[in-house]
């Protein structure tokens, strides 16, 4: 999916603004957006937001064989990634031209200006090294990645602890966090970049440009520098031509501006290891700010607890009594009632149709009770009956077998088989008719 393009009107709203020294979201030519950083709960992982620009920043360690060329010392890996997530016009597992320029210069601001110490990354010369991956992930684009990114990754590395390791001989032992504490990495100085964004033929000069005004500016140039006033890496692109007095103001720029945020750094590190010492809370999810949806959390209220006796009394006493009239349900038809107003419920009332056929079926269940007591009054006849007559015994002697006749009894049993068999198919038939009423409700 492409970025969707600017309009000729907003190229024109957005020129005729920055001829007029004026910005979108109410900054100076030369004011840089606000830079907020939070760590995550690991050693290694920052977000880093420069404006609405936000940055991901992890880094990993692994002990790998070194380079032939180079066997004393450690190696670096840097890697930028621009997803989707962060901008529709960004393609994933694609090596777009803006993707390969960025991880150009972040690998020269940060393994080309030595700023790691990559000997001291040396575990046995010529057999084990350190090798520090840094991976940087772009969660939302608003202009200026380069700048984010730069500060992010110099973040990363220096909030970054790495195992402990000893050697006995030809045996490396890490140790873990719990056994040893982890050991920072040796940083000598902190490179970070600043861009200028020059318009009309560099007529014109912003510092920390958006997504809309990079898609206006003629050209650009980026500065990395650190806080010795001592300049890393430099890049003009854009194909502008800039004059030398054009490129010392950017620096003069670049070092008040690197100032200021290489002390932002130093304190948030500061604070985080304070926090960690004292064993509180860290993480992003502290890093959220209170009173809003997705922090899950508010800001603790002091409550007192004096005089709360008479508090509540006199609630109590302000209080409207109770009403004693209680609203009584109403009861429309068998299954609903209704407590208060409102509207009559219909649910329950049956058309004229089913009044027919539930008088039917309360008619024929009438014959059927009616029917079941007249067999019970017969039966109960019966066995009165064969009460008075007593049973036949035909016996001449104590030996011979004795039989009883019973002749009342096989009738009997098929006029209780009569009635089981009615009454079970009157229940079919009220069954099917109470699931034809249910469907058609």
């Amino acid at each position: 999916m492409k970025a969707t393009p600017l309009s000729n009107c907003e190229r024109r709203f957005l020129l005729r603004a920055i001829e007029e020294r004026k910005r979108l979201d109410g900054r100076q030519c030369y004011d840089y957006r606000n830079v907020r950083i939070s760590f995550g709960a690991d050693y290694g992982c920052c977000i880093v937001e420069l404006g609405k620009t936000r940055v991901l920043a992890q880094v990993s360690c692994e002990l790998v064989p070194p380079k032939p060329n180079r066997p004393t010392e450690g190696i670096l890996f840097f890697n930028l990634e621009l997803s989707p997530m962060a901008a529709p016009g960004f393609e994933p597992g694609r090596q777009s031209e803006l993707l390969v320029k960025l991880n150009r210069l972040i690998e020269r601001c940060l393994r080309n200006s030595k700023c790691i110490d990559t000997e001291s990354l040396c575990v046995v010369a010529g057999e084990k090294v350190w090798q520090i991956r840094l991976d940087l992930h772009l969660l939302n684009h608003d202009g200026n990645i380069i700048d984010a990114a730069s500060i992010a990754g110099i973040v990363a590395l220096c909030h970054f602890r790495r195992p402990d390791v000893s050697v006995q001989g030809e045996e490396v032992t890490v140790y873990t966090p719990e056994e040893r504490d982890p050991v920072p990495l040796s940083i000598h100085h902190m490179p970070i970049c600043v861009s200028f964004a020059f318009f009309q033929q560099g007529t014109y000069l912003l510092v920390d440009p958006s997504e809309r005004e990079e898609c206006v500016m003629d050209g650009l140039l980026v500065i990395a520098m650190n806080k010795h006033r001592e300049i890393c890496t430099i890049q003009s692109s854009g194909g502008i031509m800039l004059v030398k007095d054009q490129v010392l103001r950017c620096s003069k720029i670049t070092a008040v501006k690197v100032a200021e945020i290489t002390e932002l750094i130093q304190k948030a590190l500061e604070n985080d290891q304070k926090v960690r010492k004292e064993g509180g809370k860290f993480g992003f999810a502290e890093s959220i700010p209170n009173q809003k949806i997705t922090a899950f959390k508010m800001e603790s209220a002091a409550v007192d607890t004096n005089n709360v006796e008479e508090q509540a009394e006199e609630i109590i006493t302000k209080a409207d009594p109770p009403s004693e009239v209680f609203a009584k349900p109403i009861l429309h038809t068998p299954g609903t009632a209704q407590i208060g107003e409102g509207i009559e419920n219909s649910w329950g009332d049956l058309e004229e149709s089913e009044r027919e056929e539930a008088a039917e079926e309360e008619g024929e269940s009438e014959a059927t009770a009616f029917e079941c007591q007249k067999m019970e009054t017969e039966d109960t006849s019966t066995t009165r009956e064969t009460k008075k007559d007593e049973p036949i015994v035909l016996s001449d002697s104590e030996e011979e077998e004795v039989v009883i006749l019973e002749p009342q009894e096989l009738p009997r049993k098929t006029r209780t088989q009569t009635n089981s068999k009615q009454e079970t198919t009157s229940k079919k038939a009220f069954n099917k008719r109470r699931k034809k009423k249910r469907a058609a409700y």
